[in-house]
């Protein structure tokens, strides 16, 4: 998928902050798609199948470029569901998990993100059988990213600047703070991270946003 540079938002929000240095608004913008994907759980990435290997239990994540895995959506195995859980909870199911026997090996049946790089199954895979890893991953910015992906950037385009506004507004002794404008862009922000995880729980598609000029809708 094309990718979109936070730099166009950047233009489009320096009406709303005059003086304030391109760097700066970038670095809010960022801050700003970062949350708004945690939040939200817009960006959804299906990875290719993962071949498991017998014995092994820990695996990369592939998401896209300039983004790193934030969630599990969903999880198979050869077709079957694997239950996402916590990895606390996965040693409570296998205590001896990683390093038990042999005869503890078995078709997975849990999955757990062990960082933003990595995830794990469990059981063990025994070696009765190939099993592939089928899964869809929510993502986010890396703190380095200067793009992320067209689609979700253009949804998320009206929260994003909600975002970005609430904390450069606040900045002090700027030219540009307006707090009483910052405390507008906060709750706006607050409302449509909501709005859009509710679309997102009942399976509605990626709507655009219409984006209105300095008070965006």
């Amino acid at each position: 998928m094309p990718n979109r540079k936070f730099s166009e938002l950047v233009t489009r929000l320096a009406p709303s902050v005059p003086g304030a240095p391109n760097v700066v608004v970038e670095q809010y913008v960022r801050d700003a798609a970062i949350e708004a994907c945690e939040r939200t759980l817009a960006w959804r990435h299906e990875q290719a199948p993962i071949r498991l290997n017998k014995g092994g239990h820990d695996y990369a994540y592939e998401p896209p470029d300039y983004a790193e895995v934030h969630a599990i959506i969903t999880a198979t195995v050869n077709g079957n569901k694997l239950k996402s859980v916590s990895l606390d909870h996965l040693h409570d199911l296998y205590p001896k998990w990683p390093y038990g026997a042999a005869n503890e090996q078995a078709e997975p049946r849990y999955i757990t993100t062990i960082d933003v790089d990595n995830f794990a199954v469990a059981p063990i895979p025994d070696g009765s059988t190939n099993y592939d890893v089928r899964m869809i991953v929510a993502c986010k910015p890396l703190r380095t990213a200067e793009e992320m992906d067209k689609t979700v950037l253009d949804d998320l385009e009206n929260v994003i600047m909600h975002g970005a506004l609430q904390h450069l507004l606040v900045l002090p002794e700027r030219t540009w703070s307006d707090r009483e404008l910052a405390s507008y862009h906060a709750k706006q922000f607050a409302y449509k991270l909501s709005e859009r995880r509710a679309r997102a729980n009942l399976g509605t598609g990626r709507g655009s946003m219409r984006v209105q000029n300095q008070r965006f809708a």
